[in-house]
């Protein structure tokens, strides 16, 4: 087995040549890809299992098995996100800006790969093929670093990406996987300066700031999210409580789930008894003071509004008006996606200015925080940082850019 060091060289060397593959190529070596997984699917879902049942017998909460668990029905979906950023447009070596210098030279800036992109991620095997399907069709390769919990499943997925790409026209080295499941390997993948570009850690909140604090490497952080839903005086109720259900319940394992509901001191007497029935008997309540005055919650602590769940549990919070919402939102969210319910446009134009998040929304769900649903086939996680790209990571965050300057003999005078 290869340690990373030797894994990091063969990474640098393929992608010399992957920058200057066709798109065919690329799009090809997705299809055979895709089509070797579906082929050995039972094999992917038979480790799958094992993985699922030594996470249940270590006592791992339901949310976190979900996002663990695949079937045939989930990996189908997954490939599908293959076939989607196939069909994508090529993000490299497109021109977004060109001019002609007083001189007479062209200048061009030119979008190219960032180059070789090490991921460090938790539980979910899709990052394995959504990881990978996005840095070969924007011509970067790429270290997978998964987590022991899905060890099993992630190794039987590489192993067929590999077998995939041996019948395309990409080497098979645009990709590894680390096996090592030690801690000391991932502090070594982020001394690897030189020959990884980018770090890109997507977990919990521990692995994200220990790999940004720690990493030598040029890190885009991407994950938590302490998602935050406010209702407004002027919101439609039965909207509210449609989008608070549905961020709070489709999937609570996941990054875009509402975790924090504000609602407006002005309608918490009418709007807070009618959620109260709808969720109570589907998810722990906690509550600030003023809610527990209202319904039967457990007391919200200090450390409640910090708290990223990913788990059957919800906190609601009394706040006086829009400004003190958007306040509580700047102060303990994670800069993720955060939703807004009103009728008043003002208000909902305030919002979308003040709050400080990758993704703000009015009058819709926190969970369509993704790159599928951007359309942007899948993505590498969501970046809640501001530099160099911010919200879900697709092909266009995945280039960056060069200038070409063609001139006829210029000189600088």
């Amino acid at each position: 087995m290869l340690d990373v060091y030797s894994m990091a060289v063969k990474l640098k060397n393929a992608q010399k040549n992957l920058e200057i593959s066709s798109l065919d190529d690329r799009n090809d070596a997705l299809l055979s890809v895709s089509k070797h997984l579906w082929l050995r699917r039972e094999e992917i879902l038979k480790m799958n299992e094992v993985d699922v049942s030594n996470a249940k017998i270590k006592g791992m909460k339901e949310g976190l098995i979900d996002r663990l668990y695949l079937d045939e029905n989930r990996l189908s979906n997954i490939l599908d996100n293959i076939r989607s950023i196939e069909k994508l447009k090529d993000p490299l070596w497109k021109s977004e800006k060109v001019w002609t210098h007083k001189n007479g030279m062209t200048i061009s800036r030119m979008s190219v790969p960032i180059g070789v992109i090490g991921i460090i991620y938790e539980s979910r095997p899709n990052v394995t093929i959504d990881a990978f399907s996005l840095a070969i069709k924007s011509g970067n390769s790429i270290l997978l670093k998964g987590s022991s919990s899905s060890i099993n499943t992630n190794i039987a997925i590489v192993n067929i990406i590999k077998e995939g790409l041996k019948n395309s026209r990409i080497s098979e080295d645009v990709v590894f996987f680390v096996e090592d499941e030690r801690r000391e390997v991932a502090d070594e993948i982020m001394n690897l300066q030189g020959l990884i570009d980018l770090l890109i850690p997507r977990g919990g909140k521990d692995l994200i700031n220990y790999v940004v604090e720690n990493s030598k490497i040029p890190t885009l952080k991407t994950g938590e999210g302490n998602c935050h839903i406010f209702v407004d005086e002027s919101a439609d109720f039965k909207m509210a409580i449609d989008i608070i259900k549905n961020a709070k319940l489709q999937r609570v394992g996941v990054c875009n789930a509402c975790e924090k509901v504000l609602i407006h001191k002005n309608i918490k007497d009418k709007f807070l008894p009618l959620l109260y029935k709808e969720l109570n008997d589907k998810v722990e309540l906690r509550g600030c003071e003023l809610t527990k005055e209202i319904v039967d919650v457990k007391l919200a602590y200090e450390n409640d509004w910090y708290e990223e769940y990913l788990d059957y549990i919800l906190a609601i919070k009394i706040v006086d008006d829009l400004d003190d919402a958007i306040e509580h939102i700047n102060k303990y969210g994670t800069n993720h996606s955060e939703a807004i319910i009103t009728n008043n446009l003002r208000n909902s134009l305030i919002f979308q200015k003040r709050v400080n998040s990758a993704c703000v929304y009015v009058n819709a769900s926190t969970r369509f925080s993704d790159g599928t649903e951007f359309g942007f086939g899948t993505e590498m996680g969501i970046s809640t940082q501001k530099l160099h790209a911010r919200g879900p990571v697709g092909l266009e965050q995945l280039v960056t850019y060069k200038y070409v300057i063609v001139g006829d003999g210029q000189i600088r005078k």
